[in-house]
C-alpha cells in the first residue's frame, strides 16, 4: 500500500492503461517508502529531496526502468545500474520487466535509492565532458577544415547544439550515412540553429 505521500497530480500516471501499470505501482509504493517527495516532471513520476532530482520511473516498449539522475556517483555492487547509451553521463537505470523481478529486488532498490539520496545529501556532483573532448566524426571534421564559415558557426553554437550535432553524426556505423546526415544538416549549423530549432 502506497504511503499518503502521493501526489494526486501524479495519479494520473499510474491510473492510465498501460503496459507497465502493475510494475509502475510497486516501483511507486518502494520509492515513497524512502521518503522522497512526488512530482511530476517530463510526463514521469519523479522524485525530489529538497528540489533536487533523485529518481525517476519511466516506462519504454522492452522494460520499465528507475533512472537515477546521478547514478554514475552509486556503488553498484549488485550490477544492476545501467548506462542507457553511451553518450549519458550522469543517468544511469536499473530495468525491469515483470513485477516479480521487482519485488525480488525491493530491499535492494531501497538500499540504491538511499544512496542516491546519500550522493545528493553529501552535494556530489558528476564531472560532465566538455563539447571539446568529445570525438568529431571525420566527415565532419573535414567539412569543418574546408569551411571556414561552417566551423565559425558551429563554435558559435551553445555547448549543448554542438554535443547534440556530434551524437547526431557520429550514431550511424557506415560513413556514408553519417556524410549524408553531415550534408544534410549544414545549412542549419550555417543559420545558427540546433539540431532540433
Amino acid at each position: 500500500m502506497v504511503k499518503d505521500t502521493t501526489n494526486p497530480e501524479v495519479d494520473w500516471y499510474f491510473d492510465e492503461t498501460q503496459k507497465w501499470q502493475e510494475e509502475f505501482r510497486l516501483l511507486r509504493t518502494i520509492v515513497l517508502a524512502c521518503g522522497l517527495k512526488e512530482e511530476l516532471k517530463w510526463g514521469c513520476a519523479c522524485y525530489t529531496l529538497d528540489k533536487s532530482n533523485i529518481v525517476l520511473i519511466h516506462g519504454f516498449k522492452e522494460y520499465c526502468a528507475l533512472l537515477f539522475f546521478q547514478g554514475a556517483l552509486l556503488n553498484d555492487p549488485d550490477h544492476i545500474l545501467i548506462q542507457q547509451t553511451k553518450n549519458v553521463q550522469a543517468g544511469r537505470q536499473i530495468r525491469f520487466t515483470s513485477v516479480q523481478e521487482i519485488s525480488k529486488m525491493d530491499n535492494i532498490l531501497k538500499a540504491y535509492i538511499h544512496a542516491a539520496i546519500d550522493v545528493e545529501k553529501s552535494g556530489a556532483k558528476v564531472t560532465f565532458k566538455k563539447t571539446e573532448d568529445f570525438a568529431v566524426p571525420e566527415e565532419f571534421q573535414s567539412r569543418l577544415n574546408e569551411n571556414p564559415a561552417l566551423q565559425a558557426a558551429f563554435k558559435a553554437l551553445t555547448p549543448g547544439r554542438q554535443r547534440a550535432y556530434l551524437f547526431h553524426f557520429s550514431a550511424p556505423k557506415q560513413s556514408k550515412t553519417r556524410e549524408t546526415r553531415v550534408e544534410k544538416f549544414i545549412p542549419q549549423i550555417l543559420g545558427g540553429k540546433g539540431l532540433d530549432d
